[in-house]
């Protein structure tokens, strides 16, 4: 099956490589970005020992750089560079950096950008989408206090290695890929990405082929489709996607990567309603999963947006499970994390708006004996779209 769907994209490559050229005027550059802003105070329980910051700022920062045109054959072309300006390492802060062709027969993204299964992804609505949205932006609730320092690691598939408390499907991130969009037909529109490696940093210029395999996920196939219509005043949104990435040297209790799924967002008028449900099987043969389910509901009135969701989240850690990445899995439990959040969001200019919201957090773990922190988050910040 994967051969039959790398073999389709290459295929339709091809024949947009042998279109008939045509004269370009350059490319019609623009700028465009994003401030995020936050005060965040933040009060959990703590284990023995251990003193978590009550208050803290948080922000990101990001430009984003575009080059587009349209050409006389009616192909349109561009290239999209994305920079995160507040990355931890201080390294790297190009995030995306990719071209896409595209025209009545769909279109193409070649570079460093997310996979299908996320650009095509349907979101439930929330209480501040920098906080309880899909990726979020600003979470300060810490797990390495939930237990030992020696068993923290243990935790991790999700936690350890992103504490972000999102749902989106990026599982091979920004790594170099090309992904194929079909035309939207009827309110329906499908993807399919392929990655060849994950494990290495992105091979582009003069990087030589890697030498040696290893122990990580490399060679991914990602598929989604989206459906949007409406029905009596109810605007639908539909939408799932399937990702499967191999590994490179298979080892006891180790798999391929598994991760799917599936979402529906409702508004009528005012109100929205959205469900959404996610599993990732972590590369783990058994126990190894994790499991989230998010329900998010807002209303709209004026500049100003009232929202609300639930989080409950539920990451297994099975005995001999072998290693993933950094994070080992050899002690048996599990960490389950609800979170409920409340907020809202004024708008008070074009593409500016104040952000205030309540969460709690509640986490439970048997990884070192049965474990259960609890925690508040209140924030208040600004997004500035520019």
């Amino acid at each position: 099956m994967k051969k039959i769907l790398l073999g389709t994209v290459a295929v339709c490559g091809l024949a947009v490589a042998a279109a008939a050229p045509a004269k370009a005027e350059g490319l019609e550059l623009g700028i465009s970005g994003m401030f995020i802003g936050y005060g965040v105070y933040n009060n959990q329980d703590e284990m023995t020992g251990v003193e978590t910051r009550g208050f803290d700022l948080r922000k990101e920062t990001e430009v984003h750089f575009t080059g587009e045109t349209t050409l006389d054959n009616g192909l349109t072309v561009g290239v999209v560079v994305e920079t995160n300006l507040d990355r931890a390492d201080n390294a790297d802060i190009v995030e995306e950096s990719y071209a896409y062709i595209s025209g009545g027969w769909g279109r193409f993204n070649l570079g460093e950008e997310e996979a299908a299964t996320y650009l095509l992804q349907v979101a439930a609505p929330s209480a501040d989408a920098n906080i309880d949205g899909i990726q979020p932006e600003i979470n300060s609730f810490n797990y390495l206090t939930l237990v030992s320092t020696a068993a923290a690691p243990a935790v991790g598939v999700g936690h350890v290695a992103g504490t972000q408390l999102g749902y989106d499907q990026t599982v091979t991130g920004y790594a170099n890929k090309i992904t194929y969009f079909t035309p939207v037909f009827s309110g329906f529109q499908a993807g399919i990405s392929y990655t060849p490696a994950l494990s290495e940093a992105p091979q582009n210029g003069l990087a030589p082929i890697t030498a040696n395999k290893n122990a990580g996920f490399d060679d991914a196939v990602e598929v989604a489709v989206r459906y949007e219509g409406t029905f009596d005043e109810i605007d639908l949104a539909l939408g799932g996607g399937f990702s499967q990435v191999d590994r490179e040297i298979s080892g006891v209790g180790l798999d391929k990567r598994d991760v799917w799924n599936i979402a529906a967002d409702l508004n009528w008028g005012p109100f929205g309603l959205g469900l959404v449900y996610k599993e990732d099987n972590n590369g783990i043969s058994s126990n190894g999963n994790t499991d989230i389910f998010v329900v998010g509901l807002d209303y709209v009135t004026g500049p100003y947006t009232f929202g609300a969701s639930y989080y409950e989240r539920e990451d297994e850690v099975g005995v001999g499970a072998g290693s993933v990445g950094t994070a080992t899995h050899g002690v048996a439990g599990d960490l389950e994390t609800t979170r409920w959040t409340g907020g809202v969001g004024y708008e008070y200019g074009p593409g500016m708006s104040f952000r205030g919201s309540l969460a709690y957090v509640e986490a439970e773990t048997s990884v070192a004996g049965d474990v259960e922190r609890n925690g508040y988050q209140f924030s208040v910040g600004t997004q500035i779209d520019f």
